[in-house]
Parts: C-alpha cells; structure tokens; sequence
C-alpha cells in the first residue's frame, strides 16, 4: 500500500510540474552571456546570503570580463532563498521579467541595506525603502504576489534540490557538473580553461 501511494504521489508531482511548465516559461531567465556559448554556468543563489554577495564583488566582475563578454560562458542564475526576505527579493528581482541581472546586482551591491529586520514586515519595509532609494520604480505589493514568479522562484530552488542536490549558496554548477573547489577567480578560472 505504501508504495502504491508513493508512486500516486510521485506521478501527481509529474503531472503537476507539465501543468505549470508553460507557466514557467513565459518567465525569463535571469542570465548574462551568449545563448549558444560552450561553457554554461548556473549560479544557485540567496539574495541575503554573504557568500554570495561576496561572489558578485570579488568574483564575478573578472568572470564577466574574461569569459562572458567574450562569448565563451553564459551563466543563468537561480533562485535559492533561504528564508522569507531572499524570497521576497527573489520575487522582486525577477518582476521586470526582462532577463536581465541589472536588479539583481542592485540587491547584492545593496544587501546591509535592506537584509535586516527583526519581524517580516520590518524587513519587507526595509527591501522596499531600498528599492525607493535607488530609484528603481516598481509595483513592489504587485511582484510580491505574483503567483507564477512566486513558483518560478520556488520551483529553481526545488529543481537545484532534485538535479544537483543543492544545500547552501552560492552553488556553482558548470556544464551540469557541481564546482567543488573554493569558490574564487583563481579556481573559477583555472577549471573553466580547462574547459575552452
């Protein structure tokens, strides 16, 4: 009986992931680079993770120099959040739905500024007085209760779970392999060489 209702709910999930697949795809990914480049980097990410933000300072700037702007690596980043204000943000950074990571970095450049509060609601305030500050004009109740990046957002984080067993951010998955090393430019660069 448990396994005739095991595969019931594996096949529900199934049905359930088709049904909401076309929603999923008038969403733009978040991505920077060449769609047909050799190289494909997916980037899991929190938006109030440190490590991350971290990333976006110290790493990625060389990365989009070397290798994105010259058409040798796309990298799409994924949502990750983990708790209530990075999936806020999550929402917030993929409302425009126009691909591009402009808000994204915004957020990470910005993080002490807005990642803090001691209940939900303060720290929903403090995202939005950001957002206000750095003249980023958006409908910020609209994107929060959007049902379909709502699930865009939590189906990244599911799908980076499932398909390569995603437990902290920032998780570095390049060519559909998991990046291992300590996450720096040194490292970054000298596995992607390898790969050109």
């Amino acid at each position: 009986m448990k396994k005739i209702t095991l595969l019931l709910f594996v096949l529900m999930i199934g049905f359930c992931n088709n049904l909401f697949a076309d929603q999923y795809q008038k969403i733009k990914r978040i991505s920077e680079g060449k769609e047909n480049a050799k190289i494909i980097i997916i980037a899991y990410e929190s938006l109030t993770c440190v490590h991350c933000a971290e990333f976006h300072k110290n790493v990625y700037p060389s990365l989009k120099r070397d290798f994105i702007e010259k058409g040798l690596v796309r990298i799409e980043f994924r949502h990750f959040p983990l708790d209530i204000l990075a999936f806020n943000a999550s929402k917030i950074g993929q409302c425009n739905n126009d691909g591009k990571s402009d808000l994204m970095h915004i957020l990470f450049s910005g993080q002490e500024k807005w990642a803090k509060g001691k209940t939900p609601e303060e720290a929903k305030g403090h995202l939005k007085k950001f957002l206000s500050d750095e003249g980023i004009k958006i409908d910020f109740e609209k994107c929060l209760n959007n049902k379909n990046i709502e699930d865009y957002v939590l189906n990244d984080r599911i799908e980076g779970v499932k398909k390569f067993q995603v437990n902290a951010t920032p998780t570095i998955v390049i060519n559909d392999k998991k990046f291992d090393k300590a996450l720096n430019y040194k490292n970054l660069k000298k596995y992607l060489e390898k790969l050109i």
